[in-house]
């Protein structure tokens, strides 16, 4: 038995891709659910494609978000450093990432006594930097024509976080059942 949709909210019918998770209480939740889908997948696509109008074609999102967190600040990290910030528990998808970026000669590793560092090449540096170039005349000057402050999307930015929060906790008691 499919629950009833809610009435439009200001004109707008509420957009989900599984209704059947819905409860009469949990439409917002959905449709946020579905913007996190198209705008995750929206992402990765762009992430890609810059990367390839970068010079670098054959790299995933997480490629390319290792490649960036490496180069962030020019500062050498491990690989539980990197999983930590871009909030990856799988660390065998990061390192070979990393191994990928390295073979790319984009990353190059360094052992300090027991430990891997890694950082970005001059290469590497390079290529962020043509990322940048493009993501500047593609994304960033479209960014700056929306009719909209830096506000709301810092804002927009906070309830993500606060969202992921939300699904970790929700995820630590799934696990448990």
């Amino acid at each position: 038995m499919t629950e009833q949709r809610p009435e439009p909210v200001g004109g707008s019918i509420p957009i989900v891709s599984s209704e059947h998770l819905t409860s009469p209480d949990s439409w917002p939740l959905s449709e946020f659910e579905y913007g996190m889908i198209t705008a995750h997948n929206a992402f990765s696509r762009w992430m890609i494609r810059c990367m390839h109008a970068a010079g670098y074609a054959d790299f995933s999102p997480l490629d390319v978000l290792v490649l960036h967190n490496l180069n962030h600040r020019n500062r050498q990290k491990r690989l539980v450093d990197i999983c930590f910030v871009l909030h990856v528990e799988d660390q065998h998808t990061v390192n070979y990432s990393l191994k990928k970026l390295t073979k790319a000669t984009l990353v190059e590793r360094e052992r300090h006594g027991k430990e891997i560092f890694y950082r970005t090449t001059e290469a590497g540096k390079e290529a962020c930097r043509r990322y940048r170039e493009i993501r500047e005349r593609c994304l960033t000057s479209a960014y700056r024509s929306l009719d909209r402050q830096g506000a709301e999307i810092s804002e927009a930015a906070a309830l993500l976080r606060l969202m992921s929060g939300l699904y970790d906790q929700a995820s630590r008691a799934a696990s448990s059942l």
